[in-house]
């Protein structure tokens, strides 16, 4: 059992916090648009597209730089949200999940669109045929059948979440307790003198979390699959 510091039990429940936020808010949007990216053909789609994966092209500090002058507080965005609603995302933790989840989309999209281009569509006609709406056809059939691909881009977006930095640095900084997540303490710790160990830890820490994601997102894919095969 690891011998973690109070700091280094904080940076990671905030890590953890961060990674869970950031993608349980990413995912509805992400199955959203992978149905509309895998089901419908419309003017701008290839922009569409290359928006939703530039993330993955853009050095993470530029990200972040965008996030900040688009939701800080002098931002359009972020001072609409602080002056209506009081919400404040620049330099909080929630900035940090709202950079991490920007980060971990494209991640999270390829694996739902893919799900949904290879589902038989004669399925969702024979549902349609007996009367279900489009809705009803999306949620009993649709979804369902592509459950283990959107598990599979939850899991992604969780772990790019769970090691994002660049992004989150630049947006949120790197407080201690407040947006100071494994990544941060680990690049803190090894600026110290003597802080090697500790981050070897919080290294160990970040290893076992990303393993046993995917051991889970493994096991409820499978399962997943057995259910709706008949197996």
């Amino acid at each position: 059992m690891l011998d973690l510091s109070p700091a280094e039990w904080t940076a990671v429940e905030l890590s953890l916090r961060i990674a869970l936020v950031a993608t349980a808010f990413a995912l509805p949007f992400g199955i959203a648009v992978g149905w509309l990216l895998a089901r419908k053909q419309f003017w701008g789609k290839t922009l569409l597209d290359g928006l939703v994966y530039l993330p993955l092209v853009l050095p993470p500090v530029v990200t972040g730089y965008l996030l900040l002058i688009s939701f800080g507080r002098k931002g359009p965005i972020g001072a609409f949200l602080a002056d209506h609603f009081g919400i404040v995302l620049s330099f909080r933790w929630t900035g940090a999940a709202l950079s991490c989840g920007v980060m971990g989309f494209p991640l999270m999209v390829r694996p739902i669109r893919l799900a949904l281009e290879a589902i038989d569509r004669r399925l969702e006609d024979a549902a349609g045929t007996l009367g279900a709406s489009p809705l009803l056809v999306f949620l009993t059939v649709t979804l369902p059948l592509a459950l283990p691909g959107v598990i599979a881009g939850a899991v992604l977006c969780f772990a790019r979440a769970l090691g994002e930095f660049g992004a989150t640095i630049t947006f949120v900084s790197n407080i201690p307790g407040e947006t100071q997540t494994i990544s941060a303490a680990i690049y803190t710790f090894l600026q110290i003198p003597g802080g090697e160990a500790a981050a070897g830890r919080l290294v160990l820490v970040a290893l076992a979390i990303a393993l046993a994601a995917l051991i889970a997102s493994e096991w409820f894919a499978r399962r997943a699959g057995m259910r709706f095969q008949g197996e």
